[in-house]
């Protein structure tokens, strides 16, 4: 076998509830990796990402020039293809863009020996420790106590036993991608201990409750916003500082009065070496369609798990992205849950050919081979945004 072609698409998301295709918002299109064989079967990837549509055109970019690397090479070949397209980007950087490219192909990769052996992922993996997936979801971004209770009582009627808030967005928006000072207004932190205190009181003791802080914040002011947010029994405090700075971390990690969880925006084993070592976190949250594939987070994970650190993937995009995380977790022992964008995920639907299986905060993954499900070629024609 070999393979014949690697194709990016950058197509529009479905929208959700409430929304029409004329006022969803486009800002942040799915990317999808397709990677054809001389044997017709085809592997699917995801590197959907930020800041937005910029971004990702620029992705798929890289895929395109990528692509000649691996162009009539064997797929099964899934670790020489890894480090192959690693090495060949050493002198210009490796993490980023290049590790998201390289994911979108090693988890198409995954897809297409899966389908090839007429096995599901988790099984060439070592096969499965647990029979379903634990999830954890976001409710609606809240801009008043009473709205963020009435979505966590939603999420938690749907069977979720946790969920995530960002109670500081109404303000960090905008800051989380121009960074000057890591300050929030003390307002806005009193109205975010407000809207999680309504939370607590609505969801009771034994719900889960996350905090993102997306990386916002200098040291004092995440120190001071975990501190204000503690007696709420908050599960984790997520992303505290910026992602540059393990010494701000540790900085935070040695204040904070809760869990940490880092790593959505590391990438490749490599970065996650120095929280394991430098004992930065509680958890960690690598993202399978940014840090290097299916074959980088099963490495990551077993790593975590010679330190006894639960592992959390991230997901902020589409179903191979939560699929793939999923097959890997199906083998890990250390994993917490995996995280979805929203509890109702039919929105993908239009996508796929075979709907995701969640029942009561579970995600259960089939026996079809590889990812278990293939993207609708028709979904993907009728809304590519690459002109």
């Amino acid at each position: 076998m070999k393979i014949t072609s690697v194709r990016p698409w950058v197509v529009a998301r479905p929208p959700e509830a409430g929304e029409t295709r004329a006022s969803a918002p486009n800002s942040i299109p799915y990317v999808f990796v397709q990677v054809d064989t001389d044997t017709g079967i085809t592997g699917w990837g995801e590197v959907t990402t930020y800041p937005g549509s910029v971004a990702n055109k620029l992705i798929a970019g890289v895929i395109r020039d990528a692509s000649e690397l691996v162009v009539g090479e064997d797929p099964s070949r899934i670790e020489a293809l890894w480090n192959r397209l690693f090495r060949q980007f050493t002198y210009t950087g490796t993490r980023g863009a290049i590790s998201a490219m390289i994911s979108g192909i090693d988890i198409a990769l995954w897809d297409i020996r899966g389908k090839a052996l007429g096995q599901p992922i988790y099984k060439l993996l070592g096969g499965e420790v647990r029979d379903r997936i634990a999830l954890y979801t976001h409710p609606p971004r809240p801009d008043t106590p009473e709205k963020a209770a009435a979505y966590a009582r939603e999420i938690v009627d749907s069977g979720h036993r946790a969920l995530k808030l960002d109670p500081f967005w109404e303000e960090m928006a905008d800051k989380s991608i121009s960074y000057l000072d890591g300050q929030i207004r003390p307002e806005t932190a009193a109205k975010a201990v407000e809207i999680i205190a309504a939370v607590r009181e609505a969801v009771g003791p034994e719900i889960e409750v996350l905090i993102d802080a997306h990386g916002n914040f200098n040291v004092p002011t995440a120190v001071y916003l975990a501190q204000s947010l503690a007696p709420y029994g908050i599960h984790w405090f997520e992303e505290p500082v910026p992602p540059e700075s393990y010494h701000a971390l540790k900085q935070v990690r040695d204040q904070a009065p809760v869990r940490i969880c880092v790593g959505e925006r590391l990438h490749t084993r490599f970065e996650f070496l120095p929280v394991f070592e430098g004992n930065l976190a509680d958890f960690v949250m690598p993202d399978v369609t940014w840090t290097g594939g299916i074959s980088e987070l099963k490495k990551i994970a077993t790593m975590a798990e010679a330190y006894y650190i639960p592992v959390s993937p991230h997901d902020a995009s589409g179903p191979v992205n939560v699929l793939a995380g999923a097959h890997v977790m199906m083998t890990v022992p250390n994993f917490y849950k995996l995280e979805t964008i929203r509890y109702d995920l039919s929105r993908y639907d239009p996508m796929i050919d075979h709907p995701l299986d969640v029942r009561r905060g579970d995600l259960y993954l089939s026996d079809r081979p590889g990812l278990g499900v293939n993207l609708n070629i028709e979904y993907l024609e009728a809304n590519d945004l690459q002109g």
